[in-house]
């Protein structure tokens, strides 16, 4: 089965960690659907006595059929260190008069000089489904 997949790609002219020359690629329609995408933001758990904000925008999912997201972020700098925040939403809850939004939960990465991480879970921005 074959699924229309249309969007663009671009070189940020950064390396990865193989050294090897890498490109983006952004979809903008899955089998002849606009793809879309939520912003989501929050503050996480106190642990060692401070917290960090994050805000972020979740990799582009299609619309119109059940879907999660992938989202990755860097929390603010606190307490001299920041934290990586990585994961896949949960399913699409519906929205009263059309739209959607997304749970999601998780914990940072490891930092700081007391090595921890932070607890953090919300909900994303709703989108309007196509």
């Amino acid at each position: 089965m074959e699924i229309p997949v249309s969007g663009f790609m671009y070189s940020s002219g950064s390396l990865d960690s193989n050294g090897e020359h890498t490109h983006q690629l952004y979809l903008t329609s899955w089998n002849r659907q606009p793809v879309h995408v939520h912003e989501f933001s929050g503050v996480t758990s106190v642990n060692v006595g401070h917290r960090h904000d994050y805000v972020g925008t979740t990799e582009p999912a299609p619309s119109g059929v059940e879907h999660t997201h992938e989202y990755m972020t860097i929390t603010s700098v606190d307490a001299g260190h920041r934290h990586e925040i990585r994961g896949i939403t949960g399913p699409g809850v519906r929205i009263p008069g059309g739209g959607h939004f997304h749970y999601f939960e998780g914990v940072t990465s490891v930092n700081g000089d007391t090595p921890h991480r932070h607890a953090y879970r919300g909900n994303t921005e709703g989108a309007i489904d196509v």
